[in-house]
């Protein structure tokens, strides 16, 4: 297995399109067109469920294209301010392409959007985010504690399993 850049592909891939599996899957066929090698890809959202699934495939770019995790996490906050639905998840798609046919895998991690940022680690929306049945967001969590509730994790651990069946 190889990263992109290790691959030579420096651009970012575009995500155009309305869901995470068409996403996931249009960056898969890129980096296939590409190398013409089996590969995969993931795309991940954050989905507010009083925000109607917002972020959702917005979720990188949720308050602008420059990605500030700052202005993405202050955004969510405003747009619940004062709701007492606080109920989201994280949600990953992979797709992986093996001789010439294509699957999908999908995890997710239900938990509740906090109102105030809580730990420093992660990335993205972890400061805010309290996952099902723990006591810390994922932003206080070591890595080793975020890969018990992980969503990437349980969408890889199945696609993992997939391949061993194989």
């Amino acid at each position: 297995i190889i990263i992109m850049k290790d691959a030579g592909i420096t651009e970012d891939i575009p995500e155009p399109y309305l869901t995470l599996e068409e996403n996931s899957k249009h960056k898969a066929e890129f980096i296939f067109n590409l190398l013409k090698k089996d590969c995969f890809s993931e795309d991940t959202g954050l989905e507010a469920e009083a925000l109607n699934g917002e972020p959702g495939i917005k979720s990188a770019r949720y308050a602008g294209e420059d990605r500030s995790f700052e202005k993405n996490i202050e955004k969510l906050l405003i747009n619940l301010l004062g709701n007492p639905n606080r109920n989201a998840r994280f949600r990953t798609v992979f797709t992986l392409i093996l001789n010439g046919q294509q699957f999908q895998f999908e995890g997710l991690c239900p938990g509740v959007i906090t109102e105030k940022t809580a730990g420093n680690g992660g990335f993205g929306y972890d400061p805010v985010f309290l996952p099902d049945g723990a006591s810390k967001t994922f932003g206080e969590m070591s890595m080793e504690e975020k890969s018990l509730f992980s969503h990437r994790k349980k969408a890889l651990d199945k696609m993992i399993r997939f391949l061993e069946s194989v």
